[in-house]
């Protein structure tokens, strides 16, 4: 029963961008009394559907916002498919693994066109993991912010553009590697 009221819920914070407050909610499920809402909260807070931040204000949980995964779809050659719920899943669940070190991004610029990524794009990109060979990284390097390839050989590490218009950049002064690419959304049509 309590998951019918998380239409409200979800209808409430794309209009506002916040959860409603009890009263809020119980006026718009129509409900008669604050308690009703404390139990519903409760039950869709076990589910996953919300949470409690650190002073008790109720959070969208890691299920909020899932969409329904249907199936695959094939990239090459046409063949016949069908539309079948095979599970559902959260965008953030399912880019995200550490959210207190992940941060936004929009992507300026056309240098990393050849590896997917385009001007307008949004990256997904996480603080606090150290750059292997081939991440994609935002670095300051000397004084100036770029995203590029990680590359490393020997001692000399170099930022590499997936675009053949840019070149190879080679730190003079300093390089400090601010985060890793871990996602990129790109919106088709709004």
């Amino acid at each position: 029963m309590p998951a019918k009221y998380l239409q409200h819920f979800v209808k409430f914070y794309k209009a506002h961008k916040r959860l409603p407050t009890y009263r809020e909610l119980m006026q718009a499920a129509k409900l008669k009394s604050t308690n009703a809402v404390h139990k519903i909260v409760a039950k869709l807070a076990e589910e996953g559907y919300l949470s409690r931040d650190a002073s008790g204000k109720i959070a969208p949980g890691r299920r909020f916002l899932q969409l329904p995964l249907l199936g695959e779809v094939t990239a090459g050659f046409p063949s016949p498919a069908e539309e079948e719920l095979v599970d559902t899943m959260s965008l953030e669940e399912y880019l995200i693994n550490r959210k207190e070190a992940t941060y936004l991004l929009k992507v300026q610029g056309d240098s990393m066109i050849d590896a997917g990524i385009m001007p307008g794009d949004i990256l997904l990109v996480e603080r606090g993991r150290e750059a292997k060979e081939n991440d994609i990284v935002v670095a300051e390097v000397d004084h100036q912010w770029t995203l590029k390839y990680f590359r490393r050989k020997g001692q000399q590490v170099t930022l590499v553009p997936a675009n053949k218009k840019y070149k190879t950049i080679y730190p003079h002064e300093e390089l400090k590697i601010a985060a890793i690419v871990v996602g990129a959304v790109r919106k088709y049509k709004n």
